[in-house]
């Protein structure tokens, strides 16, 4: 309830003063505070991330390097490597991020050359540029001028670097990348939405903490409602992580359905569908044909779904070459659009209807 503004005597008006007003600069104070014990802890974190990973790629090449017993593992190595300690520290340490810290050892050989201010995720853009001498160029410049890691990748994917060497006007050019960096996004990380830290640190359910309430309770019930149409599917996995060499992407929910024998990925977004929408499930389905399919296994399908708030969409997303095939058999077992399009927005509802009873209840 709102307490009714009291007149003062004479009819003039009380001046009331919100509670902010009277602590602001002790407010002020503590903000600052904690936003710097945040960063320092991410910056400890940083530190021990890279120290750990390149330990592990120095590990794997003396191993390699060990003599033909050590050699006969080959190809295999870290593939079974990966498997290992994929199950034990999660999926941080499969053969593909193997590959990239061992490739961060060869790159960076000398421990006490690297810098206190590059996270992995700086180096492992490092490892994209080929010259040893650029590598280092870049290194004391994220470090001195402090770039994030967008800042990196701009200035790597512009050739800054090159066009520096090559330019008469060094001073345009510089002033031009000021100009272009400026345009960033420069908000500090958020330390429980850094997926990649939060799997170094072993803290169970990282990838949930990257879910909205709604879309977490959404994805419940349709994990829920795929398992009970009967046909075929079976969970495998929530937030699944895929990556390239530079990035990160978390899959909502992938299933295996064993009639068609093939890889279903869904994709949840709770606003309006978007061209970047539907091309990052493309992306997805690609990958996963690319990094996960199997021998035996049919061709992944994605399903794209929006759970707007005037509006849900269904959208199904198959690879070019794989339409005849998904027409002719998939759509056999798999629900159709509009049984999806439907389900999520009863499925909306129905969360939307208890929160509002859980909030008059809450009422006084």
């Amino acid at each position: 309830m709102t307490a009714k503004k009291q007149k003062q005597p004479g009819g003039g008006r009380a001046t009331t003063t919100t509670p902010a007003e009277g602590f602001a600069p002790l407010l002020g104070t503590l903000r600052q505070l904690i936003a710097d014990a945040r960063q320092q802890v991410l910056r400890a974190v940083d530190v021990v991330q890279v120290q750990t990973y390149w330990h592990v790629g120095r590990h794997i090449v003396e191993f390699e390097q060990g003599g033909a017993q050590r050699a006969a593992y080959g190809q295999r190595l870290l593939p079974q490597l990966g498997q290992a300690l994929s199950a034990e520290f999660g999926q941080g340490f499969d053969a593909t991020n193997l590959r990239h810290m061992r490739g961060f050892y060869q790159a960076f050989p000398i421990r006490d050359a690297l810098r206190r201010e590059l996270s992995w995720t700086h180096y492992r853009l490092l490892l994209r540029v080929d010259s040893a001498d650029a590598r280092q160029w870049y290194v004391h410049e994220t470090a001195t001028q402090n770039w994030s890691t967008r800042a990196l990748e701009r200035q790597i994917g512009s050739l800054y670097y090159e066009r520096l060497l090559l330019s008469q006007d060094k001073a345009a050019v510089s002033a031009e990348a000021q100009v272009n960096l400026a345009a960033l996004e420069t908000s500090p990380r958020a330390f429980v939405r850094d997926p990649v830290m939060l799997e170094f640190l072993g803290l169970p359910g990282a990838g949930r903490l990257l879910e909205a309430t709604l879309e977490a309770a959404l994805m419940d019930k349709l994990q829920q409602f795929l398992m009970e149409l009967g046909k075929g599917f079976a969970f495998v996995a929530r937030q699944q992580r895929i990556s390239t060499e530079t990035q990160d992407f978390y899959i909502d929910l992938v299933f295996y359905n064993y009639l068609l024998k093939c890889f279903v990925l869904i994709d949840l977004k709770t606003g309006p569908l978007t061209h970047q929408d539907v091309g990052q499930m493309d992306m997805y389905v690609r990958m996963y044909d690319e990094l996960r399919r199997g021998e035996g296994d049919n061709p992944t399908v994605g399903i794209l779904l929006c759970g707007g708030k005037d509006k849900s969409v269904a959208r199904y997303s198959v690879l070019n070459g794989s339409e005849q095939l998904f027409a002719s058999k998939y759509r056999l077992i798999l629900p159709s659009e509009e049984e999806l399009r439907l389900e999520l927005q009863r499925d909306r509802e129905d969360i939307e209807t208890q929160q509002d009873l859980g909030r008059e209840e809450d009422q006084p």
